[in-house]
C-alpha cells in the first residue's frame, strides 16, 4: 500500500484532498500520522503492531467503539470519522479520528495543579455510564505466572507485594476505564486538561487499575511523592464512589515487569531526558515500598 493509496482512503472518509501527513512523537504501539487538509486537521493512527492484533483481532472495533462512548458521553476524546478494520483499504488496520486540540505536558511547574488536573478528568471518565460496552477488564497480570523480580534491591517488599497479589481481589463498582491513562495520553491547553487520547484499551473494570496504572508512571517519571499528589486528588474527585485499594497499584506494578523496568521511549518526545534503567529500578523499588512493609 503506497502512501497515495492511504491518502485516497482518507480523502474518500473526509471527503477532501490531503495537502500533508507528518509522523506525531510519543505513539509506541502504534503509528500516528497528523493529515492536514484544506479546511481540517486529522489523525490517522494505523496498528502495525502484528503481536497485538494476533492476540486482539478486533482491536479497531475496540478503539471505535471506545471513541465513540468517549465522545457521546461528553469526555474530551477524538471524534471517530472512519476505520478500516482489516487493512484493505488503508494498507494496515486503521482509525481516522478529529484531532484535539492542545499538547502533552510532562514539565509542569506545579505538580499540585497538574495532578489535580489529571485526576480530575479521570474521575469524569470513571463516571461515565457503560453497563452495555462490550469490552471488560482482564488484568495483564496472571497471578500463578508472576514471579519475584531479580532486578531488585528490595526483595522483602516484593514478596510482600506478591502475597497480596495472590491474595484476594478487591470488591469494585465496574465502571468505564480507560486502561491506559497517564500523563503522555493528556492533553492540555495552559492549565487546563483539553483532551485524553489513545482509547483502543478502554472497558468496562475497576477504577483502581486506571489510579494505579497512572501511579506507576508517576512514580517512574518523577517520584513517589508525585504518584501520592495525584491519588489524594483523585480521591477528592471521585468522592464516595471510589475506595482505594493497594491491591490495584500492586496489580499494576507487577503488569510493568516483563523484565526491569526500563524508560519509556515515548518520554523523551516531550521533553524528559537524564532518567536511566538504573532510576526506573530505584523507582519502582521505592514505588512498592511505599505499599508494603519490608
Amino acid at each position: 500500500m503506497t502512501i497515495n493509496e492511504v491518502n485516497c482512503w482518507i480523502q474518500q472518509e473526509i471527503g477532501i484532498a490531503v495537502q500533508s501527513m507528518k509522523r506525531l512523537p510519543g505513539s509506541t504501539s502504534s503509528i500516528l500520522h497528523e493529515v492536514v487538509s484544506e479546511t481540517s486537521t486529522v489523525v490517522l493512527r494505523q496498528f502495525d503492531n502484528a503481536e497485538w492484533l494476533m492476540e486482539e483481532p478486533d482491536l479497531v472495533q475496540h478503539e471505535a467503539a471506545s471513541l465513540r462512548k468517549a465522545s457521546a458521553s461528553g469526555l474530551p476524546a477524538p471524534l471517530l470519522i472512519a476505520f478500516d478494520e482489516t487493512g484493505e483499504a488503508s494498507g494496515l488496520p486503521s482509525i481516522l479520528m478529529t484531532k484535539v486540540g492542545g499538547q502533552v505536558e510532562l514539565l509542569p511547574s506545579d505538580f499540585v495543579k497538574w495532578t489535580d488536573g489529571l485526576a480530575k478528568i479521570l474521575a469524569m471518565i470513571h463516571r461515565v455510564e457503560a453497563d452495555d460496552f462490550s469490552w471488560k477488564y482482564a488484568s495483564y497480570t496472571h497471578r500463578d505466572a508472576v514471579q519475584l523480580p531479580e532486578w531488585t534491591k528490595k526483595s522483602a517488599v516484593w514478596q510482600s507485594a506478591f502475597e497480596r497479589l495472590q491474595g484476594k481481589m478487591p470488591a469494585f463498582r465496574e465502571t468505564f476505564i480507560h486502561r491506559d491513562f497517564h500523563p503522555a495520553n493528556v492533553l492540555w491547553l495552559g492549565d487546563e486538561v483539553s483532551g485524553v487520547v489513545d482509547w483502543p484499551n478502554a472497558c468496562i473494570g475497576p477504577a483502581g487499575i486506571d489510579v494505579g496504572h497512572c501511579r506507576v508512571n508517576l512514580a517512574l517519571l518523577y517520584s513517589v511523592e508525585v504518584a501520592d499528589l495525584f491519588l489524594e486528588a483523585y480521591k477528592k474527585h471521585a468522592g464516595s464512589s471510589f475506595t482505594y485499594d493497594l491491591y490495584w497499584d500492586i496489580v499494576s506494578a507487577f503488569d510493568f515487569l516483563d523484565g526491569p523496568p526500563t524508560v519509556y521511549s515515548g518520554w523523551e518526545a516531550f521533553g524528559v531526558t537524564g532518567l536511566t534503567d538504573e532510576m526506573m529500578e530505584q523507582r519502582m523499588d521505592a514505588f512498592v515500598g511505599s505499599l508494603v512493609l519490608e
